[in-house]
């Protein structure tokens, strides 16, 4: 019997996150685990469905008491130099965030650039990059060529990403998982 397109293309997906989760490098997931856990609080900044996936990760650090808010929200707080800013951009040229990143590095505040592009101009402002080295618009040589069209693959990876750095940080912390109810919202 023959596979159906759709499990053999699950199959393809699977192998490729697989791939790309696993090239990101440790040093990098521990001093943004770091990061994030000497902040104060932690900002996240993208555009486009990066931005989505930002949203889920803050939220989901909301979701274990980890102050977290989103870039140009109507509740957005204050930066300050003891706070912490993530720039979500795989090219790391996106105009907003670029400039919310330079204008986060005035005020002293750290920056870490999740992205696939390591010698953008955000090199040269952030305190840290976690690279996730999926194909780009810039189709640099060192990216990984994955079977999605366009940049798909790295908003899914980084999706993806922070669900396991917040899991490392569940571990971290010691954090018992029924505990964590009572950060969820109960409006619904």
């Amino acid at each position: 019997m023959h596979e159906s397109i759709y499990k053999s293309n699950v199959n393809i997906v699977l192998e490729e996150i697989t791939k790309t989760l696993m090239s990101i490098e440790d040093i990098q997931v521990i001093e943004l685990k770091n990061a994030i856990l000497n902040a104060e609080k932690i900002f996240f900044v993208g555009v486009g469905r990066v931005l989505l996936s930002l949203q889920a990760i803050a939220k989901r650090l909301a979701h274990i008491g980890i102050n977290s808010h989103i870039v140009g929200e109507i509740t957005e707080p204050a930066i300050s130099i003891n706070d912490l800013l993530i720039v979500g951009s795989g090219s790391g040229k996106s105009l907003f965030p670029l400039a919310i990143a330079k204008k986060a590095k005035t005020i002293g505040a750290k920056i870490v650039h999740i992205g696939s592009n390591p010698n953008s101009e955000l090199k040269e402002i952030v305190d840290l990059m976690v690279r996730i080295p999926v194909r780009t618009k810039l189709y640099l040589n060192d990216e990984i060529e994955l079977s999605q069209p366009m940049t798909s693959f790295f908003e899914q990876s980084l999706l993806l990403f922070g669900d396991i750095l917040i899991k490392i940080i569940i571990i971290e912390k010691k954090l018992e998982l029924n505990n964590l109810w009572q950060y969820h919202a109960n409006l619904e």
